[in-house]
């Protein structure tokens, strides 16, 4: 049981560190302090943000095919920025911590969907180029 448990996760070593570099770039241009920080801060985010998402996804399925995982992160993703459309009590309760504004976002902004479809196709290469590296290693 035990050397299954390695095998798994040296299997699976580079989507574990692809996912813990997604999460410190997205932090780190969430947090930038420089030129282009309002870009940074919110579309470059945006881009890891979907990226992020589509290999968490396809770690947890990894039976399912790449492009039914991002085309999956991108709905839910757009949907979430419409949702920032409305602000009832519940939802803007959620987006005072940093959590519930990192996750549901807090303002609508039709010039962050290109950088969802970009982080959506770039989430595709990721999964597809991780899932032959992992086929290797398996």
């Amino acid at each position: 049981m035990e050397q299954r448990a390695v095998s798994y996760l040296h299997r699976h070593t580079p989507t574990i560190v692809s996912l813990i570099l997604l999460l410190m770039a997205g932090f780190f241009s969430k947090f930038y302090e420089g030129p282009a920080q309002g870009w940074a801060n919110d579309s470059l985010a945006g881009l890891f943000y979907v990226i992020f998402w589509c290999v968490l996804a396809a770690f947890f399925l990894p039976r399912v095919k790449p492009i039914k995982i991002v085309v999956g992160v991108l709905v839910i993703t757009c949907c979430l920025e419409c949702l920032q459309l409305w602000h009832p009590p519940v939802l803007e309760d959620l987006r005072r911590s940093f959590l519930g504004r990192a996750l549901l976002g807090t303002s609508f902004v039709w010039s962050d969907f290109p950088y969802y479809l970009a982080g959506s196709t770039i989430g595709w290469l990721w999964i597809v180029r991780l899932r032959r590296v992992e086929s290797r290693l398996g």
